[in-house]
């Protein structure tokens, strides 16, 4: 079985509504319902959503009714009271944990090598074509694996971005560093918080990593010592990539950059709508994608 974990509980500060549940699709389809279908044209079968709990009884019946019936579906709550075993306090706080806690969410649903994603992205189909092979291919799950993009390829036109800039050696991902605030500064790429310029050849994380269930154990280490920072607690939040990196450091495992072959884009800022919708009806409008996406089956 090859899974398939998007993450669809965030809040969309920046873009100022739900942006993983906007209508982008020609026929209003999420823009996550686009990485479900190349997803499953590169044999992935189990599709497991995380959100708010608000919305699991909806996005379940949504997705029944549109996926082939073969496709596994599991839409799974994120809240704050799971917390790791052991630890029964309240804590003061509104905003999810983050996406490591999204990923943690899971853990009763997937025992296998997966793929995770975030669900206000688009990543092309080369993309999964990439994923699925490393899935089919990598026999040691202490091995990893980053789909990655040039940075160049991924800044919004509208404002700053955060992303993960991935150091390597070889194929090896050595170190990820998250910047903040990247933006274009006339001709130069530049993250405004550390005043770090940079070329835009960088691999860049969009958070498309393939990890096995030890990630779940490291997750609840790494949460449990997050617990114990009053500071982490108030304001901070449990990152992907500050886990994966971690785990580097610590030599649990070691993990594989692969270039996606395919071109990204997100709507991080509200302004980013108008152009997500004209790419996917023009992405349709060529054929790569039937309309309705789901008619075909």
């Amino acid at each position: 079985m090859k899974t398939l974990l998007i993450m669809a509980a965030g809040n969309g500060s920046r873009y100022g509504a739900l942006k993983q549940f906007d209508n982008l699709g020609p026929k209003g389809e999420f823009l996550f319902e686009f990485s479900i279908y190349d997803a499953i044209q590169n044999s992935f079968d189990h599709i497991v959503v995380i959100t708010k709990r608000e919305f699991v009884t909806e996005i379940s019946a949504y997705l029944q009714s549109r996926l082939p019936k073969h496709i596994k579906i599991d839409v799974v709550e994120q809240v704050l009271e799971d917390l790791p075993d052991g630890i029964d306090q309240k804590f003061d706080r509104v905003k999810p944990w983050g996406t490591a806690h999204a990923v943690w969410s899971a853990r009763n649903y997937i025992k296998n090598g997966f793929a995770v994603l975030n669900a206000d992205d688009f990543y092309g189909n080369g993309a999964f074509e990439r994923a699925a092979e490393f899935l089919q291919n990598n026999d040691q799950e202490d091995q990893y694996g980053l789909v990655s993009y040039y940075l160049k390829d991924t800044l919004s036109d509208h404002g700053t971005v955060s992303r993960g800039i991935c150091e390597a050696d070889g194929n090896q991902l050595k170190k990820i560093s998250e910047l903040l605030e990247i933006g274009k500064k006339e001709d130069t790429i530049i993250d405004f918080n550390t005043n770090t310029k940079l070329t835009g050849e960088e691999p860049t994380s969009m958070n498309f990593w393939i990890c096995y269930p030890s990630f779940f154990v490291e997750i609840e280490q790494q949460f449990k010592e997050f617990l114990k920072d009053e500071n982490e607690v108030t304001k901070g939040e449990l990152y992907i990539p500050l886990a994966i990196q971690k785990m580097i450091e610590k030599e649990l495992i070691k993990v594989k950059l692969t270039a996606a072959n395919s071109m990204w884009f997100g709507v991080t800022h509200a302004a980013d709508k108008e152009m997500a919708l004209k790419t996917l009806e023009k992405m349709t409008d060529k054929n790569k994608y039937p309309s309705p996406l789901w008619k075909i089956w």
